[in-house]
């Protein structure tokens, strides 16, 4: 299938490692023209000579802070000036601190919506002028399983992520006749760091090596294992693709079947 992404510009955020670095990886091999952002600049560099290897494609790339509005603007300006007006936007970014109600005062209450729902906000606002002159364009809100069953010790991951969903659904029918698609992708247990460490507190909650607690995790899951990055990739490029012409506002959950919930 082709998926008319060649020479297509694309914005992927928090694109150092695990899941953006997949996805960017995933673009390129599609010849897409992929800009990088992260914090970590030295990061970012090893992921451009990483895809450059792998693909014989040339990321750019810009560091900054997905909480800066500022560096928000400034990698949008980077991506068009470099590669032409944006055509797809893949959010990301890692998750808030885990824990209970009792845990968190205002500070971390505000800190953790900058995050997880005003930085998604900022950036789907900055691009979205381009988009529409353009007269098309994809939107990728990636988040995770939560928004479809809550997972224990994440409250404010659980409360945010939802934010996302109602954006997102609210927003595919504001840019439907603009020809933006928009979705929510969300991964259950694929290997990341990020899951690294959320197993890493679950099994030392339930007394168990973290090795024991995953093994118990898998047989949870209907295809008996956790899901690679490249899997999950594959539908987020797909999503963002020209091959993509009548899915929007949907929440599709990446997790082996994990989650039973409609």
């Amino acid at each position: 299938m082709d998926l008319k992404l060649k020479d297509k510009s694309v914005l992927v955020m928090a694109s150092s490692d695990g899941i953006g670095k997949g996805i960017a990886l995933e673009f390129a091999r599609e010849g897409a023209k992929v800009m990088l952002f992260a914090r970590r600049e030295e990061k970012l560099r090893e992921v451009q000579e990483e895809i450059l290897r792998e693909t014989g494609r040339k990321a750019e790339y810009l560091s900054g802070d997905m909480l800066k509005i500022e560096d928000i603007k400034k990698v949008i300006s980077r991506a068009t000036e470099a590669n032409g007006p944006i055509y797809a936007l893949v959010n990301n970014i890692g998750g808030p601190p885990a824990g209970p109600f009792e845990k968190f005062d205002d500070k971390a209450w505000t800190e953790a919506f900058e995050l997880t729902l005003l930085s998604y906000i900022r950036s789907i606002r900055e691009v979205l002028p381009t988009m529409k002159k353009q007269g098309k364009g994809r939107i990728l809100n990636i988040t995770s399983s939560s928004v479809k069953r809550v997972l224990d010790n994440l409250l404010l991951s659980n409360t945010f992520r939802m934010g996302i969903v109602g954006l997102s659904k609210t927003l595919s029918g504001e840019l439907g006749p603009d020809n933006i698609l928009i979705n929510v992708l969300g991964p259950g247990k694929i290997l990341t760091d990020r899951v690294e460490y959320l197993d890493e507190i679950r099994a030392r909650k339930a007394g168990l090596p973290k090795d024991q607690f995953q093994a118990n995790m898998k047989k949870s899951i209907p295809l008996g294992r956790y899901g690679t990055i490249e899997e999950f990739a594959k539908l987020s490029v797909f999503l963002c693709s020209e091959a993509n012409t009548y899915i929007t506002g949907q929440t599709i959950l990446v997790d082996g079947g994990l989650v039973t919930a409609y």
